[in-house]
């Protein structure tokens, strides 16, 4: 009996805090709407028709603010603003003691796709209600609409809008597509964080023709692009060449030598490459282009200057696949790669040359600034060469020319394969924190991320069963679910099982190997012995 008690006195005081806690819920609704309640009064005091109107570029409009009697204010009082620019006095009208009016002639595009802000306010610059005006044109068809592959995995497409107009206002563009004889119409749906721009990761058909095209609507209307039909393969890319080396031709003073690798994504594909190769001194802004370096994977560039650094880039066109009678397209650039010509020896000459205590002191201060450079751009990596020194180059006219934001990624070119590797990433006048990623493999076998303010290092896990080459992608922006890169970047390292050294790891004591380079007055590589 007493448990019998106990359990009901326990229920008994389970209802008690049950209706405690319904009566605590009650009056914390009460309150809200209580807080409430003068908003939407006032939300109710003043109102301006029409609400939210769509109107044609050139148009005309006459807008009416309502004010309620509750106010004890009269129309005469009030003034408008749009866009938070106060509007001149003859564009008003009082209707009667409650309604004012405004009327605008000649309407500009809207200012922003969320429309312009027409305010009605009281004498006291309070806002008492307010319209959006969205003003704008129905789309034209659009315009320009061109597609390409990278190496017929994917498909990306781009277009123009049809006319000024539709870009003041919202309007939606739809890239659809379709097999020419048979298939179902599909919508791209990975518009790539840019405008007119939308990109179809997989499932394509080769040797079969598409359809494709554009539709675009907004509020006032709708239109359709031409239909263009095109083969995956008659639109092929890849990837700028890699490993492009400049070196060298002896002592040649006038003569450099280029080489690059074929597209590796395209190995086991049947076309035929051609190559062109651009080139520049290192203060000129200005590109000399070789349009006939053909099929080639080397080409030497002749009528140099002595004595000069110059910027090497190359780019491929995949002309052919499989069969295709249509040119492909041109890859983007390769990065540049930086080398310098042999100087003229001026020993014979006057006394123009630097005295040798200057020319080492200019010779040590470049020096100092390069491996300084080095220290801080590169570290985290395993295999850091003097090729380094190239980069630099590049990195310091840069710095020189501009302010303007910019990344440097420093890699080993050998992966170890089931090890963690380190990529080090800078960020030249970061404004805030970048979400870097790295991939390796198209297929991403491995994938890490971090974020980086200025500099920092991100450690990827090589997988233990990859071998052979493999491509590493960097790209960075500000939040992991954000399309638009503010950068991204490619290439190709070698995964090997074996290690750079001959232990991973040094414990105590042993005994650790250290390269050494040997360098010329210039800063190039050389092979000749030194003491130690």
């Amino acid at each position: 009996m007493d448990y019998e008690c106990a359990r009901s006195h326990q229920h008994d005081k389970k209802r008690v805090e049950s209706a405690r806690d319904r009566q605590m819920t009650i009056l914390v609704i009460m309150l809200f709407f209580v807080a409430l309640l003068p908003y939407a009064l006032t939300a109710h005091l003043a109102v301006i028709s029409p609400q939210d109107p769509v109107l044609h570029i050139g148009s005309s409009l006459t807008a009416v603010c309502t004010i309620s009697a509750e106010l004890e204010i009269t129309a005469r009082s009030l003034y408008w603003t749009l866009n938070g620019r106060r509007l001149a006095r003859n564009t008003y009208r009082v209707l009667s003691p409650t309604e004012s009016s405004v009327t605008l002639h000649q309407l500009n595009g809207s200012l922003q796709q969320s429309g312009d802000n027409l305010v009605c306010h009281r004498s006291n610059g309070e806002v008492l209600a307010g319209s959006c005006l969205y003003v704008g044109s129905p789309p034209e068809k659009p315009v320009n609409l061109t597609c390409w592959s990278r190496n017929t995995k994917d498909l990306s497409c781009r277009w123009s809008p049809g006319s000024q107009g539709e870009t003041f206002i919202n309007t939606k563009y739809i890239l659809k597509y379709k097999l020419k004889w048979y298939g179902k119409e599909k919508d791209c749906e990975d518009y790539m964080g840019q405008p007119y721009t939308c990109y179809v990761p997989r499932d394509l058909a080769i040797f079969t023709p598409y359809e494709i095209w554009v539709e675009a609507s907004n509020q006032l209307g709708s239109s359709t692009s031409d239909v263009i039909t095109l083969d995956i393969l008659d639109v092929v890319t890849t990837d700028p060449p890699p490993d492009v080396l400049v070196s060298r031709v002896g002592d040649l003073e006038d003569q450099l030598s280029v080489r690059w690798g074929s597209p590796p994504a395209l190995k086991d594909y049947l076309f035929q490459a051609k190559y062109q190769i651009r080139y520049r001194v290192e203060d000129s802004d200005e590109w000399k282009v070789i349009d006939d370096a053909g099929n080639q994977t080397s080409c030497r560039l002749a009528g140099l200057r002595a004595g000069t650094v110059y910027f090497v880039q190359v780019r491929c066109n995949p002309i052919g696949v499989y069969g295709s009678k249509k040119a492909g397209i041109w890859s983007d650039w390769s990065h540049s790669t930086a080398a310098s010509t042999p100087g003229i020896d001026r020993s014979h000459i006057g006394s123009c040359d630097l005295k040798p205590s200057e020319h080492n002191s200019t010779l040590r201060k470049e020096l100092k600034q390069f491996f300084g450079w080095m220290r801080k751009h590169s570290y985290g990596c395993t295999d850091v060469s003097i090729k380094l020194y190239d980069q630099w180059r590049v990195w310091l006219q840069k710095a020189q020319k501009t302010h303007d934001q910019g990344y440097l990624i420093a890699t080993p070119s050998v992966f170890r394969a089931g090890v963690e590797e380190a990529v080090s990433v800078t960020i030249f006048n970061a404004v805030e924190g970048t979400r870097v990623q790295l991939s390796v493999k198209s297929e991403i076998l491995a994938h890490s991320h971090g974020i980086v303010r200025d500099k920092g290092t991100i450690k990827i896990k090589v997988p233990s069963d990859l071998r052979g080459q493999a491509h590493l992608k960097v790209w960075g922006n500000r939040q992991l679910n954000e399309s638009g890169y503010i950068f991204h970047n490619h290439t190709t390292v070698t995964v090997d099982s074996k290690g750079a050294t001959d232990k991973p790891v040094y414990k105590p004591r042993q005994k650790v190997l250290i390269n050494v380079y040997a360098v010329t007055p210039d800063l190039r590589p050389t092979s000749k012995k030194v003491k130690s």
